[in-house]
């Protein structure tokens, strides 16, 4: 983080986003949506696509010593990210019997959004914790999943973005201040538009509020309080060399926050704002789970 004025920012994390490498019910998605709320997809684990981004992903965290910097990662408790995440961090296709990386806690904040789909219903935590016994299981608290309620019902948008700044409030309590956090497409999405129309973030991204791609790792930095009013475009070049490390400033972070408003279009995604609606799924051709 060379060149930013810390006092002026106040405090800050860095946060390696990543969103799980394809799964197989990706890959079926493509095709038909219909089999994705059959039992066969429950806790959809990677395609063998999925599995060849992870590995070209750990190659590129390793060469780019991103993954020295890391102090801990938090994963979503599904298999598709519990995969991803001792993949690229680890460096194991699945198993790691030794930590040969930074600590993995699983942590229920940063699921994907609950809807009917069998994908997002995880297993039982007494299921993962021999498959990834270098995975943290502790802060779990029930071996079932209790949070998937299946039927039509789906979690709004404006619940999903309320979880996610939870999650990030969890994490301004922890010690570290470089976190990777491996979760899914429409939770990073909604967290990325809560934090910019909040003022809380600087993404290290041109296109922040786009979709992820599966196995896609975006960096941004986190604040503890609101950035807006710093100072001019000028203050920022000059005190962060913004223009150097892509970071939004001035006016675009203002068209950035435009852009996060409620009931803007994202890619494709419609956000929804109403607390107390709960509606029967409808997703774009391109959705991502």
């Amino acid at each position: 983080m060379e060149g930013i004025a810390a006092a002026q920012f106040g405090r800050h994390k860095l946060l390696h986003l990543v969103r799980h490498a394809q799964g197989r019910h990706n890959l079926e998605a493509e095709k038909c949506r219909d089999p994705l709320t059959s039992f066969e997809y429950l806790d959809a684990e990677l395609s063998p696509l999925g599995w060849q981004q992870v590995r070209d992903q750990r190659k590129d965290v390793c060469s780019s010593g991103l993954v020295k910097g890391i102090e801990v990662v938090i994963s979503s408790p599904m298999s598709r990210t519990l995969q991803t995440a001792v993949g690229i961090f680890h460096g194991d296709d699945e198993e790691a019997t030794t930590v040969n990386g930074p600590g993995i806690i699983a942590h229920e904040l940063c699921r994907e959004r609950l809807g009917k789909f069998e994908c997002d219903r995880r297993r039982s935590i007494s299921q993962y914790q021999p498959r990834f016994p270098a995975v943290d299981f502790s802060l779990i608290e029930n071996e079932d999943d209790i949070l998937w309620k299946g039927g039509d019902l789906i979690e709004t948008h404006e619940a999903v973005r309320a979880r996610a700044m939870k999650f990030i409030q969890w994490l301004w309590g922890r010690e570290e201040k470089e976190i990777a956090v491996v979760s899914h497409g429409v939770y990073l999405q909604q967290a990325m538009i809560e934090l910019i129309k909040n003022n809380l973030c600087y993404p290290l991204h041109n296109d922040p509020l786009s979709r992820f791609k599966n196995c896609e790792i975006r960096s941004v930095f986190i604040f503890n309080e609101s950035i807006i009013g710093l100072g001019s475009d000028a203050f920022l070049m000059k005190n962060t060399n913004c223009g150097r490390m892509g970071f939004p400033y001035g006016t675009e972070q203002s068209k950035m926050k435009e852009s996060a408003k409620d009931n803007a279009s994202v890619e494709g995604l419609e956000v929804n704002t109403d607390p107390f609606l709960v509606s029967s799924i409808s997703y774009h051709k391109h959705f991502d789970i």
